[in-house]
Order: C-alpha cells, then sequence, then structure tokens
C-alpha cells in the first residue's frame, strides 16, 4: 500500500496548487465518502491518504486516473494508468509473507485480560470469578428450523426442552466436521436471552487466548453490536475498526487471507439498532475502504471482503430473521441446562437438604420446572426458595411466577436495606425502594413495548432518569438491574434478566392502574376518561392487555400478560403491599377477565397463543384447568365431544404432564384427522407416540 500511495504522490505532486484544488473539489463531488471538511486545506500526503482509506488502493488508483481526465490533466493521467497496466500497480500490492506472531501475541493477551474472569451478579457490583472455574458445559444443538420464531422464549423452552437433538460442543462448531468432511464458516447461534450464549463466546474466546484449542485460527476479533451501536453514522475501514478496540497503536495492517485464519464473533444481534440491508448491491471488498459498520457486517457475511474469515453470531431466536438463511451455513442453538445440569446446579450452591426441598418444590409446578432450564431462572429461583425451604415446605411459598417474582423483589429490597442501612451516601439514601422500582417499571414498560432489551442514556431520559441515576440504581439494585462501561466510555443499561424486566413492566402497569387510576394501554384521553367512569375498570385493563398480548407477532408481551393478571390475584396483594406500600389492599372481582379469557381460547387458533391464555388462568389459579386434568385421569375425557376450550385445554395439560414428556398414547385421543391436528404440539413435543 506504501508504494501505491508514493504512485498517487507522484501524479500530484505534478499538479500545480490551483489544478490541486480543482482536483480535489472533484472528489468531493463526485464521491460522497470525501467529505468537504477533510479535503479542507488538505496538502497531497493527506489527500492521498483520504482517497487510499476511502476507495482502497486499487480503486483510489483508478478515481485518480479518472479525476485526472476530468481536469484536462491527461498526460498524468495516461502515465498513471500505463504504469498500473504495465503491472507496476499491481507488484506493489506483492508482499512478502507477514509474520503475524507478535500481533496475534498481542491481540491474545488483550482477550486474555478482558475474559479471564466473569462477573457474578451485575457489572458494576458484582464479584469477579475466574471464568474456567463456573463454567458448565451447556446444552448446546443443531437448529433445523433455520431459526425463525414467532413465540415467546418461554413458550420456546416449554416446547422443546426434551427433544432429542445432535449435542454440539461451541469449541468444535469451526472445526471439520466428521459427519459432512467440511468446515463451517458461518455459524448462528440462538438462543434466548439469559440462556448462556455470551458465557459460551467468552469461554471459547479464552480457550483460544490461552493456547487451549482452535490455535489455527491467527486471530479472533469479538465485535458484539451493543459496543457496534455506539459508533452509529461513522464510518470505518474493517482494518481502522480492529485497530480502534484491539490495537491502540494502530499496529495492525492486514490481515492473513488463508483459511480460516481470521475469525470474528458478533454477540447479540437483536441488539443492534440498525438496519442490516443484504439486498443492496453494492460490494466492498476492501479491508481499508471506509464504510458504514452495517455494511461491514453484510460484506463479511456475503463473503463479498475477507472471503477466507470465519463468523460466529449469536442472537435470540426473534431477531434470526434478519440474516437470511442462504448467508449461514450452520444454526445452532444453546438450550441452557438440561435436567440433570439443572439439579446439579442447586446441590453445588445450596446444602443437600435445602436442594432437595427446591428441586421436590419446583416440580410441582411444571411450568417454574421448564424455566430452570434458563441458567439465570435457577439463580432466581435459589434466591427465593432457599430462605424459604430451608427446613420444610411452607404454605407461603409461591407456587407461581408473579409469587416467585414478587419474593424475588422483596429479598433484593431486604439486600438493598441491609447494605444501605449505615451508608452515609446521601444520593443512596434519597430513594425508597418503591421509587426505584416504579422508575425501573415506567423504563421497562416502555422499552418492551418497542421489543429493546439494552438502553442508551436517551433511553433513560424518557423516563425522566438522568445518567448518575442509572449508575446509582444499578449499584443500589443489584440483583435488577445492570450498567456496563464500554471500552468508549459510555455506558448501556439492561435488566439482569429479561423476565425481571417483563414482571416490573407488569408491576408498572398495576401500580399505574391503582394509584394513578390510568390505563397505560390507551393512547387518548377520551379512550382514558370512558375507561375511568366504566364499572370495571380492572377487567377493562386486562382485557385492553390481553388483546394487546394476542396482537403481538413473536409472543414478546407473553409473560408480561401473566404477571399483570398474577398481581391482581388476592393472594398475591400482601406481599405486594410489603413491596410498594401505597398500593391499598382490595379485592378485586376477576371473574370477568377468566371468563373473558375462556372466550379468547374458544375463539383463538393458534395453539402456543391459546396454550399462554391457559398459563395466564394458572396465574389466576382458575379451576377449569384442574377440572380438565380431573376429567382426564378419570378417563373420561376420552369418550365424549369435546369443544374447541376443552380441546385447547386437554392439549395444555398433555404438554406440561411429565408422563407424556416420555409417551404419548396418541390413540386413546384420536377420534378423527381433526383430533389429530389439534394434538400435534404435543405429538411433536414427546419422545415417543404409540
Amino acid at each position: 500500500m506504501a508504494n501505491v500511495k508514493q504512485l498517487l504522490k507522484k501524479s500530484l505532486d505534478e499538479l500545480e496548487e490551483a489544478e490541486l484544488k480543482e482536483f480535489q473539489w472533484c472528489l468531493i463531488n463526485d464521491h460522497g465518502c470525501v467529505s468537504k471538511a477533510e479535503m479542507e486545506n488538505a496538502d497531497r500526503l493527506k489527500t492521498v491518504d483520504e482517497m487510499v482509506s476511502c476507495f482502497g488502493p486499487e480503486r483510489a488508483v483508478k478515481i485518480t486516473v479518472d479525476t485526472l481526465r476530468k481536469i484536462k490533466q491527461n498526460h498524468l493521467a495516461e502515465e498513471l494508468e500505463n504504469t498500473q497496466k504495465q503491472g507496476a500497480a499491481v507488484e506493489n500490492f506483492r508482499a512478502s509473507p507477514v509474520d503475524y506472531t507478535n500481533t496475534s501475541n498481542e491481540l491474545k493477551e488483550k482477550l486474555k485480560e478482558d475474559y479471564e474472569k466473569i462477573l457474578l451478579g451485575n457489572s458494576q457490583r458484582g464479584s469477579k470469578k475466574k471464568l474456567d472455574d463456573i463454567y458448565t458445559d451447556l446444552y448446546v444443538v443443531e437448529n433445523k428450523t433455520g431459526g425463525r420464531e414467532n413465540d415467546h422464549e418461554v413458550m420456546q423452552i416449554e416446547s422443546r426442552h426434551n427433544q432429542q437433538d445432535k449435542v454440539l460442543k461451541c469449541n468444535d462448531m469451526f472445526k471439520v466436521q466428521p459427519d459432512t468432511g467440511q468446515r463451517n464458516r458461518r455459524v448462528l447461534t440462538l438462543g434466548i436471552a439469559g440462556v448462556g450464549k455470551t458465557v459460551s463466546v467468552n469461554k471459547f474466546i479464552l480457550d483460544w487466548a490461552e493456547g487451549k484449542d482452535n490455535q489455527e485460527i491467527v486471530f479472533i476479533f469479538p465485535l458484539p453490536f451493543r459496543r457496534l451501536n455506539l459508533i452509529k453514522e461513522k464510518e470505518y475501514s474493517l482494518i481502522g475498526l480492529l485497530n480502534k478496540y484491539f490495537f491502540s497503536s494502530g499496529g495492525l495492517s492486514s490481515l492473513p487471507e488463508e483459511q480460516g485464519k481470521v475469525m470474528f464473533i458478533f454477540d447479540g444481534l437483536d441488539e443492534y439498532r440498525f438496519q442490516l440491508n443484504f439486498k443492496e448491491d453494492d460490494e466492498f471488498t476492501d479491508v481499508d475502504q471506509k464504510m458504514p459498520v452495517s455494511k461491514i457486517v453484510t460484506n463479511l457475511l456475503k463473503r463479498q471482503m475477507l472471503r477466507s474469515s470465519l463468523i460466529w453470531i449469536t442472537s435470540r431466536p426473534a431477531a434470526a430473521s434478519l440474516i437470511p438463511r442462504v448467508y449461514i451455513d450452520q444454526v445452532t442453538e444453546v438450550r441452557g441446562f438440561n435436567d440433570e445440569q439443572k439439579e446439579q446446579y442447586f446441590i453445588k450452591n445450596s446444602s443437600a437438604e435445602v436442594a432437595g426441598n427446591i428441586i421436590s418444590h419446583i416440580r410441582k409446578s411444571r411450568s417454574l420446572y421448564i424455566m430452570c432450564h434458563i441458567p439465570v431462572f435457577c439463580w432466581i429461583s435459589l434466591t427465593v426458595l432457599q430462605p424459604l425451604l430451608g427446613q420444610e415446605c411452607s404454605e407461603k411459598t409461591p407456587t407461581t411466577f408473579t409469587g416467585m417474582y414478587i419474593n424475588f423483589l422483596l429479598s433484593q429490597k431486604q439486600q438493598m436495606k441491609k447494605k444501605y442501612s449505615n451508608d452515609s451516601d446521601p444520593d443512596a439514601k434519597a430513594w425508597s425502594f418503591a421509587d426505584i422500582v416504579l422508575k425501573l417499571g415506567e423504563l421497562a414498560f416502555q422499552q418492551l413495548e418497542e421489543g429493546n432489551l439494552i438502553f442508551y442514556k436517551e433511553e433513560l431520559q424518557k423516563c425522566g432518569l438522568d445518567v448518575m441515576e442509572g449508575s446509582l440504581f444499578s449499584g443500589l439494585c443489584t440483583l435488577m438491574f445492570q450498567e456496563e462501561n464500554l471500552i468508549s466510555g459510555e455506558q448501556v443499561y439492561s435488566f439482569v434478566q429479561h423476565s425481571i424486566q417483563e414482571f416490573l413492566a407488569a408491576l408498572y402497569v398495576f401500580y399505574t392502574y391503582k394509584i394513578k387510576k390510568r390505563n397505560p394501554f390507551l393512547d387518548s384521553w377520551k379512550k382514558d376518561l370512558t375507561w375511568k367512569l366504566s364499572e370495571k375498570p380492572l377487567f377493562r385493563l386486562h382485557k385492553a392487555a390481553v388483546e394487546k398480548t394476542l396482537q403481538s407477532k413473536n409472543g414478546h408481551l407473553d409473560l408480561f400478560l401473566r404477571f399483570l393478571l398474577g398481581l391482581s390475584l388476592e393472594s398475591n396483594q400482601s406481599d405486594l403491599n410489603k413491596l410498594l406500600p401505597e398500593l391499598k389492599l382490595k379485592t378485586e372481582n376477576i371473574k370477568d377477565t377468566t371468563d373473558y379469557i375462556k372466550k379468547k381460547i374458544e375463539e383463538e387458533k393458534s395453539a402456543e397463543r391459546t396454550i399462554n391464555l391457559f398459563h395466564c388462568l394458572n396465574e389466576l389459579k382458575d379451576d377449569f384447568v384442574e377440572d380438565l386434568q380431573k376429567s382426564l385421569s378419570s378417563g373420561n375425557l376420552t369418550s365424549q365431544d369435546l369443544s374447541s376450550a376443552q380441546w385447547s385445554g386437554l392439549v395444555f395439560v398433555l404438554l406440561m404432564s411429565e408422563e407424556t414428556q416420555e409417551k404419548f398414547e396418541l390413540q386413546k385421543y384420536r377420534r378423527s384427522d381433526v383430533a389429530l391436528m389439534r394434538l400435534m404440539p404435543v405429538v411433536r413435543n414427546t419422545r415417543r407416540a404409540l
């Protein structure tokens, strides 16, 4: 590249000052990536540097030839073009083999320092432990669906937690596969929030940096999407981007072109705020050419830039369709803990007696047991249940999602009270726990509606929070909210787990209804006034929430709805009052709500949405599901004609049955092809159908 720059400088040296200005003017007007600001007072050297940076060496020569002709410097253009045709320019690209050993070792040392330890709790106040000491292999499988999902993530766990698939090891995903004899170059790994995607990525990077595995790779560059969000509209070349984040001295000038020597890891596709456009025809092949970061990602995936590179992308399932399947060689999925691993988690993190009580309790609620496939939910369950089940089961031990999360927030309140009782910091004492919960609840609700899992200072400010308060909350509420400081110095915020965001959002909506007498789902003051004057405001709030949830294309409000309904239950009011003392205990009739949900079950054609509505009835402790279970046990249910709601209930009961997970006797229920179609979710979820 240095010789190309010398070649271009030689041509520009022949120009008079006025001719150079005209040359620069043409560049500005003909090529968008050359800015007027960059060219202002630019001498010949800076002009050459800018051209090579914008266009890359080859195109810079061609554009220089074209621009010289445009300003009537034909002899200079011809001389430069002839030099290129004679092969002199090509020779400039031929360099002796580059030794990347020192640069690779420099990168390994940096990554070792960055990934050697992992934070437990949130990123501000959590304790650091060595990743190798706490890491447990997760259940990772090949995903043959291509990753397109339209259900809430909890529904995906419930429908797939026992499927038998080919189990994979993350460290082997980019090696030659024994069954195909080929190597995957572009892998998309899916997994719901909190299931362990980022930890798996970190372990892969650390093993490489410590020389334990995948040593045929020369460079691994982790580029999380939440970091790339902060670049916004600024343009970088690939080399410039890598130097920015990994080589402060700018020591990287080229990349190996041999197959599989360079790897890029893009973690958190679902967190990216900018569009990835795969339909554009523009091809960027030069690693020195400036472009928007989104184009770097798409051109790497389309194998137009650095064709030999390996690419690993992680994402929540709902965002998988952002990348066309044609640009992915393999889709894998992190499923979290299997049954044995989650039970080992409780044994490892408590006494054998307490672990036995916790496991026994969770097994009574199929939904809670299935959710424990998520490592973070195991942690939530342990936090709540360990003090309650120290000796034996108690009547106050929560059996629903809502009860579990109310108790989780109560444990956070106790932790905050204990931690800051003797704290002299006036900022810490200025906020009550209720105030913090409601502020975070407003943020949670607004961002849940927009589908955001991570937030920047702009989102905090919309909720009336400043950056200082965001930092304070992450320190006070280490179990709920976290702040991460990126290399750029900017902060990014998130809830410790997505379900915590959904619960806080539901709590905020319920509080707004109770105290402020407002329905957050209504978008005009007229509708709000009509709602306030109605005889059944709670039912109308529930009705609006159910309708909005059923309209969601990917079910992102399903768990939020369960929480909102559960908060209305009388049995939860006492604990809720401990969380938010301002709430006055008042029993309200929820029969209209349960009747409406049963009506929607009759009307709803989607099996997945119907199943979530049954979960809602469970949160409200309605008898409908229990009556179905009794009929199923007595054998009466198989011999009678079922209504649409009963069919849906039967599917729900069978899906939640541990016995059905192992074996499903289809012939007991099949009376027609219609019956078979209704039972397909159960057939798909069983190990053996008879």
